[in-house]
């Protein structure tokens, strides 16, 4: 896989799947830009240009698209904000509502950033695998993920020959679950015990899902699962 000459957004490339997708878009040769809210948390990437944008405020977002264009690759693994759990009957209905701030986040990024994609460029966006096999507690995050894949199945017929991908990943150890602790190994061994494989997987394996439907141009619409196995679980 080479890169070189091609030009990657990447919102929430600060932390997490978005920041290892980062680092491996640079070392194919790509000019990275990392985006997020708070860029600053990241520190310094080497050899990547770091930005501030929140995806929910679409003057600012359309002013940075226009600012960088033209851009070769895509990729979006901005949350958009707070995420609801828990049992749906007990749930705050302005807290599910909120979860879909990601959704918008995305729809915000692929209305906005099309216009300055080359031509043979693509999109990466990121679900979850409660979009198709949800767990007790898991309403709001399947609802979202569901809709993500869905948005990309039917975009992908609109914007070719643009392609536009997403990659599900499961439970992955990012720094969304909190700080390395014995009690954040506990909860993230306990929650794959019963997976083909029994483990967390890494941002890194996420984001050579993200880099695989980067360079493959035979791949458009549709879901990539970086998940341990979790759909068979």
């Amino acid at each position: 896989m080479d890169l070189r000459g091609k030009k990657a957004l990447v919102f929430g490339g600060t932390s997490g799947i978005g920041l290892a997708s980062v680092i491996k878009l640079r070392d194919l040769g790509a000019e990275v830009v990392a985006i997020s809210r708070d860029p600053t948390k990241a520190g310094e990437i080497k050899g990547v240009t770091l930005l501030a944008c929140d995806v929910r405020d679409k003057e600012a977002l359309a002013a940075l698209f226009a600012r960088q264009a033209p851009f070769d690759v895509l990729i979006s693994a901005a949350t958009g904000g707070s995420r609801a759990a828990g049992p749906f009957l007990q749930m705050d209905l302005e807290g599910y509502q909120a979860s879909f701030d990601k959704l918008w986040g995305y729809t915000n990024c692929v209305r906005l950033g099309t216009e300055h994609l080359s031509e043979q460029g693509c999109i990466v966006l990121v679900s979850g695998s409660p979009a198709r096999r949800a767990k007790p507690g898991q309403a709001a995050l399947a609802s979202v993920g569901g809709a993500v894949e869905q948005f990309v199945r039917a975009v992908a017929t609109e914007i070719a020959p643009r392609r536009i991908n997403v990659v599900s990943p499961g439970v992955i150890a990012t720094p969304m679950f909190g700080a390395d602790s014995p009690q954040r190994e506990k909860m993230l061994s306990g929650a794959t015990a019963k997976h083909l494989i029994p483990r967390p997987g890494t941002a890194e394996e996420v984001a050579d899902g993200i880099i695989f439907v980067t360079c493959n141009d035979y791949v458009t619409g549709t879901t990539i699962d970086v998940d341990g196995g979790w759909l068979l679980s």
